[in-house]
């Protein structure tokens, strides 16, 4: 079985979206399909067509949070003990060598990841990149547009 590394945060936002999918979306698709078959003629009904495509959306979507969820490897950040080295779940304050940019990246799992929170999923090219590493070390990222060079300035755990 693979598993799916989450912090807790992330963790409890996918419990919220699967509550969420089954207790609205799940009767309120239900009910639109209920309406719709009142209508007659299912073979001629676009509202019975896009009640029964939103309800296999949000029914594949339960099943892939429940499998997620499931197999999870939970892990808080604020509990790790890593002598400061690069882990998921860590924060890490970057400076581009080139531009002398500082950063903050949260190494986050791949469904929590969003670049605009500073949190950048285990997979990508920086965190592989980074894992591993510790503060005071330069690191060379492979990234889409070329060799990126930063410094790894502090790595947090909260």
């Amino acid at each position: 079985m693979t598993k799916y590394p989450l912090t807790v945060v992330g963790a409890e936002k996918l419990r919220t979206e699967l509550q969420h999918l089954k207790s609205v979306e799940r009767p309120t698709v239900i009910l639109a399909i209920a309406e719709a078959r009142a209508h007659g003629d299912l073979s001629e009904n676009a509202e019975y067509d896009a009640a029964k495509e939103k309800q296999g959306f949000v029914e594949g979507r339960i099943a892939d949070l429940e499998g997620k969820l499931s197999n999870a490897q939970i892990i808080d950040p604020t509990t790790l003990d890593a002598d400061g080295r690069i882990v998921f779940g860590a924060t890490v304050e970057l400076e581009d060598a080139a531009s002398g940019e500082a950063v903050t990246y949260q190494i986050v799992g791949d469904d929590e990841a969003n670049i605009k929170q500073g949190k950048i999923s285990v997979s990508s090219p920086i965190s592989r990149a980074l894992i591993g590493k510790y503060a005071g070390d330069n690191v060379d990222v492979q990234a889409p547009g070329g060799v990126r060079k930063y410094e790894v300035l502090d790595v947090l755990y909260i």
